[in-house]
C-alpha cells in the first residue's frame, strides 16, 4: 500500500490506517476470533499504521491489539494511542494522569514506546489545561522515550488554531472532516503546514452517513445531510457502485497532504474490500457526479464538546 510521510516526522504511513476503535465493540459483540483475524488481515495488506485510544471498549481495543501484536516485530507497525478521554462522561487531562495513562497503555499493549500519543477529544474540556497541562506532560514522556510524537485530536475545527497558536505538537487528527460531504480540515492544510504539523484523518465514511448501512440512532448530522446523503447513495448504486468506495477513493487521494485516513471495523471482509478499493483506478467522474448531489449540504456537520469550543 502506497505510504506517505507524516509532516515533519521520520514516520512513513500508508494512506489507509487501520482503527482499531471496533474491537472495543462500540459498535456491536466482537468475537477474539474477529479481533485477532482483523488485525492480522490489516497488516497483511499493508495497513500497519494502527490508532487506538484507551477509551475504546474502555481499555478492551488496547488488550486485544496487544495480544494480536505480540508476536509481531515492533519495527513492523506505527502505533498511536490516546489520553484523556476514558468514558462517554469521563475525561481527565491532568499531568498525573497523562502519566498514568501511557504507562497503562504500553503495559495493554505489550510494547516499549508509544509512535504516536494523542489527547483525545480535547473539545470536550476547557482546552487551556490541555495546552498549559496536558501537553507539557506529554512532551515530559516524549522526553523519557515513553513516546516518539505527540498530537490531540478533536472534532470542531476551532480546537486546532486555539492550541497550535500557544504551543507546538507534531500531529494532529481529525475526525468526519474530510469527507464526500463535508472537507473542512481542507481550509486549515494551508495552516498546518506552516506549522510543521502532521495530518491524519478517521472517518471517511463519516459514521455510515457515505455507506449503505442503516444509520444508527446516536447519528448526530441534521436530517437534510442524512437525505441528501442517502440521495447519493442510491444513485451510487444505480451506477453499480458502493459510495463507500468513493468516499474513500477521495478521502485518501483528493488532498496528499493528509497523510493517512483512519477507518476501521472487526470484519476482516470489510478490511479487504478497503484494501481493494484504493488500489483501483478512482472513479472521478462519479465522485464529481456524487459532488454535485451533495453541495446542498456541504460541510454541514454537528457540534461537539463544550458550545465555545466549536
Amino acid at each position: 500500500m502506497e505510504k506517505r510521510r507524516l509532516g515533519k516526522t521520520d514516520l512513513e504511513i500508508p494512506v489507509v490506517g487501520f482503527g482499531a476503535s471496533s474491537l472495543g465493540q462500540e459498535f456491536r459483540m466482537v468475537t477474539l476470533e474477529e479481533a485477532m483475524q482483523s488485525v492480522r488481515v490489516a497488516m497483511d495488506l499493508g495497513m500497519n499504521f494502527i490508532d487506538t485510544s484507551p477509551f475504546y471498549g474502555r481499555g478492551m481495543s488496547e488488550v486485544l491489539l496487544g495480544i494480536a501484536l505480540r508476536d509481531v516485530r515492533r519495527e513492523d507497525y506505527t502505533l498511536c494511542t490516546k489520553l484523556g478521554r476514558y468514558d462517554l462522561n469521563h475525561f481527565d487531562f491532568s499531568a498525573k494522569r497523562v502519566e498514568e495513562s501511557i504507562d497503562v497503555s504500553l503495559h495493554r499493549l505489550g510494547v516499549s514506546h508509544l509512535d504516536i500519543i494523542l489527547a483525545h477529544d480535547i473539545e470536550f474540556v476547557e482546552m487551556q489545561q490541555v495546552v498549559e497541562e496536558t501537553i507539557p506532560a506529554m512532551v515530559k514522556a516524549r522526553d523519557q522515550g515513553k513516546v516518539r510524537y505527540i498530537g490531540f485530536s478533536g472534532y470542531p475545527m476551532k480546537i486546532f488554531p486555539f492550541v497550535l497558536d500557544q504551543v507546538p505538537v507534531d500531529v494532529i487528527l481529525s475526525y468526519n472532516q474530510y469527507t464526500l460531504q463535508n472537507t473542512r480540515l481542507a481550509d486549515l492544510i494551508p495552516y498546518f503546514r506552516e506549522k510543521g504539523v502532521g495530518i491524519m484523518n478517521a472517518g471517511p465514511f463519516a459514521a455510515r452517513l457515505l455507506t449503505n448501512a442503516i444509520l444508527p440512532e446516536w447519528h448526530k448530522e441534521p436530517a437534510e445531510v442524512k437525505a441528501t446523503c442517502r440521495k447519493a447513495a442510491e444513485y451510487c448504486a444505480s451506477k453499480g457502485v458502493d459510495i463507500a468506495k468513493l468516499a474513500l477513493q477521495y478521502s485518501v487521494f483528493s488532498n496528499t497532504e493528509i497523510s493517512t485516513t483512519i477507518t476501521g471495523s472487526a470484519n476482516p471482509a470489510n478490511i479487504r474490500k478497503w484494501a481493494q478499493w484504493v488500489s483501483e483506478p478512482v472513479e472521478e467522474e462519479l465522485i464529481n457526479e456524487v459532488l454535485q448531489i451533495l453541495e446542498p449540504v456541504k460541510n454541514l456537520g454537528h457540534t461537539e464538546g463544550l458550545a465555545k469550543n466549536n
